[in-house]
C-alpha cells in the first residue's frame, strides 16, 4: 500500500513531521524505560529547561519550549503529580507561580543528562546518517520563515476557474435579498 502522506510531499509536511515526532518520542521512551527513568519522553524538554534555566513561571516555560501556556500547564501538573517538580509562590508577586525541580527531579535530570540524553542523541544522529546538523538547520530556517510570514500569507489567493461563476454567496439567516418584480414567488 502507498504511503499517501509521503507521496503528497510538502502538502502534508505538517502531518509527516507529526508522525515522525510521535515515532521519535515512542522510541525515545523505550530508551528512557531501559534506563529506568520515570518521566515520559514528552516531558524531557520541560525538565531540561527547568534544570538549565532555573525555576520558571508557566509562561516562561511555554516560551522556552515554544508551546502554548495550557500545554505547559498540563505538563507541569503531570510532572508535579510525579514528584519531579514543585510549585513555588513568588515572594515579589504572589500571583506568580514558579516551578522548580524537586530533589527527585534533580536526580532524574542528572541521570538523564549523563546517560539517557546522550544515548538518545547518538541514536537520532545515527538515524540521520550524517545529515543531522543539516536537518536541524532546515528546521530552524522553516520555523523562522513561518514566524516571519505564516502559510496563509504565503498561499496564493483563490481565483475562480475561468468560465465558471464564482461560488454563490449565502445570505445570512433572516435576511432576504429584495425581489425584483420579475422574480417568481
Amino acid at each position: 500500500m502507498n504511503d499517501i502522506v509521503k507521496e503528497l510531499g510538502l502538502l502534508t509536511l505538517g502531518t509527516r513531521l507529526k508522525r515522525l515526532g510521535e515515532r521519535l518520542q515512542a522510541q525515545t521512551q523505550e530508551i528512557l524505560d531501559a534506563h529506568g527513568t520515570s518521566a515520559p519522553a514528552a516531558h524531557q524538554p520541560a525538565l531540561a529547561a527547568i534544570d538549565t534555566l532555573g525555576p520558571l513561571t508557566v509562561g516562561d516555560l511555554a516560551w522556552a519550549l515554544g508551546i502554548s501556556q495550557p500545554g505547559a500547564t498540563r505538563q507541569l501538573n503531570q510532572l508535579q503529580a510525579a514528584g519531579l517538580v514543585q510549585a513555588l509562590q513568588s515572594s515579589a508577586d504572589l500571583r506568580l507561580r514558579t516551578v522548580a525541580l524537586t530533589p527527585l527531579g534533580r536526580e532524574h535530570v542528572a541521570l538523564a543528562r549523563h546517560r539517557v540524553w546522550p544515548a538518545v542523541e547518538a541514536a537520532v544522529a545515527s538515524a540521520c546518517g550524517g545529515h543531522g546538523m543539516a536537518l536541524l538547520a532546515q528546521l530552524d530556517a522553516l520555523e523562522a520563515a513561518l514566524g516571519e510570514s505564516p502559510l496563509p500569507q504565503r498561499a496564493p489567493r483563490a481565483q475562480p476557474t475561468p468560465g465558471t461563476d464564482p461560488a454563490p454567496t449565502r445570505e445570512p439567516r433572516g435576511h432576504h435579498a429584495p425581489r425584483s418584480p420579475h422574480t417568481p414567488t
